[in-house]
């Protein structure tokens, strides 16, 4: 324990209320953020001179002061913790990491031929969603299977308004084409009506009511309608048949963690309807949390906490504090959330084979890791490097012809890719074309401030850096405080690497050599990697700085594997950053980029000139009659539309 914090004197000062508690190191840094019912007995069981775990003492022995944050209720304590810690990332924390939005099947309300479609995102929408689901996979093929028994239209309403006759699903018996009539109204809205019964888990009550309908229309000797209903009855057996139906029905997630050399797995399997509909793996940072239950409570709010909550969630352990998360799960659902241990019965059966499936993943997951650390360590000895690295960046610059150039770094550290520091480029002021120019305006842009200790580099920033949601209540973080964590998670992410990889050859490594040079960095190896002569995996040639000669590596060369496996990934971020930034380009008009044009204005040109066509081609005169646009703003919509002409 360090001798400045005099941890008795803490204690004895500390509220018997409920909040938060920050531990914080030397440096002024948050080590671990934690709730407590009772601060003061909270706090002082990490200063207990026996019984603490391992990683509890570690945490204890770099503590220099204590910060506590007061809130009205243990459930507001619970909320603060949540944002901080994922606006923080404490080191003794539990992280996740996965932290994007599921899909879910829509059903569109409103409209006289509603969809059902794919959905990801915010839900604004008026509708019925359904899910979440654990992957696209399992959407599209739950919709892949509607389209085929109800034959319910899942095109874009735009797409649907514009058609003058049957689309390709309609031809091959994946829609009723409602777009030109082939279908009335009621019957259409009858299909929509089972499609939501089969996706509440209700096949049987569809059955029925197929049965009566096909019944009917036997009766009026409409031979072609029953038989339609007859097959779509039969798929729906066979469905019956071969779906794992589990006999609980109603929603539920089962979780399970296994924990293995300080890693953790966690494995979410999704319970929808009372079919098992997947699952999804994570691989959390864990900190002081030394035990599945802890995790497990340390996982929960953070996975849970603005997302769409099942009525139960079981869970392979007894995690602590799980009236408190249902409570305040409860009260985001607008119903009663029940989270307990599955001792028994079919909940115990959903919890068992998620815990065959974390087992197994973590196993694999490990496998993985000593893998990457083999090759990591092969590097060190292959290239000769003074130490063993502990992080890697990659630089690739990607255009089309010199349109819309765009520069890609990833980051790779021993665990692997680190996305959260991945940054991309939108390089400008550089000859069309010219790769060297952007490359060196990539590498001064990035290091410049790493260089000048200012922060983040300048890039596009991720949702990290946010502040996240305010937890209700008395006792949230002010704006000072909240600066501070910014300007913390800046000096974590303006870190140097230990070596810096270019996609190029010797010009390339020149060029990284110069800026280098010119901000004065040193102690970081530079490598430009250059494929080959038959341009082939494994041909590669690297061009290390200091070196005259390229070295060339064997195929099945773990170094080399490690290499390309982070080339490859900075050259697809690239891609995939030019590609969007084109797209953009060309679809934006070039009247967006007049000074004092808006949507309106903009509007209002289309309509009265009846196009961006005729627009470029009125005159300065011709403009200015236009409704809203004034003599001078006629002028620049003119110079915008001619400043490239000779």
């Amino acid at each position: 324990m360090p001798d400045m914090l005099d941890a008795k004197s803490l204690i004895a000062n500390l509220p018997t209320a409920p909040g938060i508690y920050r531990m914080l190191d030397a440096g002024r840094e948050v080590l671990y953020v934690g709730k407590a019912r009772n601060l003061r007995k909270r706090v002082a069981s990490y200063f207990r001179r026996s019984g603490l775990a391992p990683k509890v003492q570690a945490l204890a022995s770099h503590i220099v002061a204590v910060e506590v944050t007061v809130t009205h209720t243990e459930n507001e304590a619970l909320l603060l913790e949540n944002n901080l810690i994922k606006t923080l990332h404490p080191p003794f924390n539990i992280l996740l990491r996965d932290d994007k939005s599921y899909p879910y099947i829509f059903v569109a309300q409103g409209p006289e031929f509603p969809r059902i479609g794919f959905h990801r995102g915010a839900r604004r929408d008026t509708g019925r969603y359904f899910g979440p689901y654990p992957s696209a996979a399992a959407v599209r093929e739950s919709l892949n299977l509607m389209q085929k028994i109800f034959l319910v239209r899942q095109c874009e309403d735009s797409f649907f308004r514009n058609r003058s006759r049957p689309c390709l699903q309609y031809q091959i018996k994946r829609c009723s084409a409602p777009c030109v009539g082939l279908i009335d109204r009621g019957r259409y809205r009858q299909d929509v009506e089972h499609a939501i019964l089969f996706l509440e888990g209700r096949s049987r009550t569809v059955i029925d009511d197929l049965v009566k309908q096909m019944e009917a229309a036997s009766e009026r000797r409409d031979y072609e309608l029953a038989a339609l209903y007859r097959d779509r009855i039969a798929t729906l057996k066979r469905m019956q048949e071969k779906q794992y139906v589990i006999g609980e029905s109603g929603d539920a997630d089962a979780l399970a963690c296994a924990l293995r050399q300080d890693t953790a797995c966690v494995e979410v399997t999704f319970i929808r309807n009372g079919a098992n509909l997947g699952s999804r793996t994570f691989y959390p940072k864990i900190g002081a949390e030394s035990s599945p239950a802890e995790v497990l409570a340390a996982f929960l709010p953070q996975y849970y906490l603005g997302k769409t909550i099942p009525p139960r969630i079981y869970l392979s352990h007894a995690a602590p504090g799980l009236g408190v998360l249902a409570a305040v799960f409860g009260e985001q659902a607008g119903r009663k959330i029940v989270i307990a241990r599955a001792s028994r019965g079919t909940p115990r059966r959903w919890v068992k084979m998620a815990e065959i499936n974390a087992t197994e993943h973590l196993r694999r997951w490990l496998t993985s890791k000593l893998s990457l650390a083999e090759r990591f360590e092969e590097l060190h000895q292959t290239l000769a490097l003074e130490a063993l690295p502990e992080r890697l960046e990659c630089f690739d610059i990607s255009h089309t012809l010199g349109e819309a150039t765009v520069a890609s770094c990833v980051v790779f550290d021993q665990n692997g890719p680190v996305k959260s520091d991945y940054r991309r480029f939108n390089i400008e002021g550089v000859a069309p074309g010219d790769d060297y120019a952007a490359l060196a305006q990539t590498l001064t842009r990035r290091y410049r401030r790493v260089k000048e200790g200012e922060g983040e580099p300048e890039t596009s920033r991720t949702s990290s850096g946010r502040s996240g949601r305010r937890a209700p209540g008395q006792g949230g973080p002010g704006r000072g405080f909240q600066n501070e964590l910014a300007s913390r998670q800046g000096r974590l992410a303006a870190r140097l690497p230990d070596l810096i990889i270019v996609d190029g050859g010797k010009g390339q490594l020149a060029v990284a050599e110069s800026v280098m040079q010119e901000l004065q960095i040193e102690g970081v190896r530079l490598i430009a990697i250059a494929k080959g002569a038959e341009r082939k995996p494994g041909k590669e040639r690297l061009f290390l700085s200091g070196g005259r000669q390229p070295t060339i590596l064997p195929a099945h060369s773990g170094a080399l594997h490690l290499i390309q496996q982070i080339r490859d990934e900075a050259h697809r971020f690239a891609i995939t950053a030019h590609r969007q930034r084109r797209g953009k380009a060309r679809t934006t008009s070039v009247l967006e980029s007049i000074r004092g044009i808006g949507d309106r204005r903009r509007q209002a040109l289309l309509k009265n000139f009846g196009g961006l066509r005729e627009v470029a081609r009125a005159g300065v005169e011709a403009l200015a009659q236009a409704p809203g646009i004034s003599r001078e703003l006629a002028q620049r919509i003119y110079d915008a539309f001619h400043a490239q002409e000779p």
